[in-house]
């Protein structure tokens, strides 16, 4: 089975199993199904000036997006191949309701962000298994007014279906840009992993010494070690205009760099599957948690409940026999009761109002139980359980108190919306339904990429 016929496996049983799960948890589904529509993407980002259209274009092997050290372009432009020699532009309004491409949840940004998306099509060989996305420069200090969007959020949507992230950055300024720290702190992490991550010091071709590099190497790496909260450095990948690039002023193991690079971003499709599990395993595993917290607590509802039905229904028994006896004790009402009708043998020939206030008294009861329960011990419970949220879920490993952090709020939402009729909602089975999703058919789609991975010829 080639990665076509698994990724289109995988899509129909995940929107069979998972779609209406995730409805129910008001979580978004779209964003699962959205990985797995299209080819692979390599997303391109940094500040304006640092080399992003300059690479897009000698990636492409043509002259498609505009270059300059000053903004040349504020839109994502999506560049993928086309079949015509000619090159074609889609607006950002048809790509958002194109069914078939992974861009429809953009809309939900406004008229503000599909004006400043667009897709090229242009015949080149490195587009046929991918798509690249360029971005608009990063900016020092900005805000949502100043683009009309929020550029992070948008930044992050399109990180999280991306296969690759190439963030650049060029000699000048290298990582002082405050987006670029918010992109790489947060955003990025949070939205598709470091492990998809890649650093790209561009333009050194332009340093006028070696030294003059060296310095601005030692800045980029400071400046990482303090935008990632890490002490180790990830790799920097080097890169260069060739046709400007003095050979005098060269290291000699620069060639090899760049080439690596580019080997790097053309290699990105082969990935594609397992970004798309990786990504899959993520939301259900985010969705489990949700649910379960939500199990737990329907368990501790219904077992109030039961609680409350026992003791309800052995008060109404008790009400329906002896109800009209202490009535008639308080207030001489009624001359007989059913009781001593019981034990005077004329139950057969006592008329209907003799059963009257017997069943008063035992329905009586039973809505007082219903009401006890709905406005007091549910409310009662949710509070509780709200104050006290992680006692909800297991904790065990720091893998579960990360993803719990990320995802109680969501949980919490959930537990506010129920309601009484929800103890019978089926949220248990559901939950079963998603650990049996994990447990099984995760399960066999990464053993179907390992045997083929394995029967892959070297």
């Amino acid at each position: 089975m080639n990665e076509k016929d698994l990724q289109k496996q995988l899509q129909t049983r995940v929107r069979r199993k998972l779609e209406a799960l995730f409805t129910k948890y008001g979580m978004d589904y779209g964003g699962i199904d959205d990985s797995m529509k299209w080819k692979p993407l390599v997303l391109v980002i940094g500040n304006y000036s640092s080399g992003k259209s300059t690479l897009i274009n000698e990636l492409v092997g043509k002259n498609i997006q505009r270059t300059g050290q000053a903004p040349t372009d504020d839109s994502f432009t999506i560049l993928t191949s086309g079949e015509e020699e000619e090159e074609r532009e889609i607006p950002g309004s048809t790509l958002v309701n194109d069914s078939t491409l992974p861009f429809e949840h953009f809309k939900h940004y406004g008229e503000k962000l599909i004006s400043h998306i667009t897709m090229k099509t242009l015949n080149s060989p490195v587009l046929d298994n991918l798509a690249i996305i360029d971005s608009p420069g990063m900016l020092d200090a900005t805000s949502e007014n100043d683009r009309g969007y929020n550029y992070m959020e948008v930044l992050g949507d399109f990180a999280r279906m991306a296969d690759l992230i190439v963030l650049m950055f060029d000699p000048h300024k290298a990582g002082t840009i405050k987006e670029s720290y918010e992109a790489i702190r947060n955003t990025l992490p949070e939205k598709s992993g470091e492990h998809r991550l890649i650093f790209v010091m561009s333009r050194i071709d332009e340093c006028d010494h070696l030294t003059d590099f060296t310095r601005s190497y030692g800045t980029l790496c400071w400046n990482m070690s303090q935008m990632t909260g890490r002490k180790d450095i990830p790799h920097i990948y080097l890169t260069y205009a060739p046709n400007l690039a003095n050979s005098d002023k060269m290291a000699k193991d620069w060639p090899q760099e760049r080439e690596e690079l580019f080997e790097k971003i053309k290699g990105a499709a082969a990935f594609q599957i397992n970004h798309i599990l990786e990504d899959l395993d993520r939301q259900v595993n985010e969705v489990n948690i949700v649910a379960e917290a939500v199990t737990e607590f329907i368990r501790r509802a219904t077992r109030i409940f039961w609680k409350y039905f026992n003791i309800t229904m052995l008060i109404a028994v008790l009400f329906f026999f002896f109800g009209d006896v202490m009535l008639k004790s308080i207030l001489g009402l009624p001359e007989a009761t059913l009781l001593s009708s019981i034990r005077g043998g004329t139950v057969g020939s006592f008329p209907f109002t003799l059963i009257l206030f017997p069943l008063v008294f035992f329905f009586g009861t039973i809505v007082v139980g219903g009401i006890s329960f709905s406005r007091y011990a549910f409310p009662k419970l949710r509070r509780n359980s709200l104050a006290r949220s992680s006692e909800l879920v297991i904790l065990d490993t720091q893998y579960r108190k990360n993803l719990w952090q990320k995802m109680e709020g969501k949980a919490l939402e959930n537990i506010q919306k129920l309601t009484m009729k929800d103890l019978w909602g089926g949220y248990i089975r559901s939950s079963q339904r998603i650990k049996a999703f994990l447990n099984n058919d995760m399960k066999r789609f990464y053993e179907k990429i390992g045997s083929k991975r394995n029967s892959s010829p070297e």
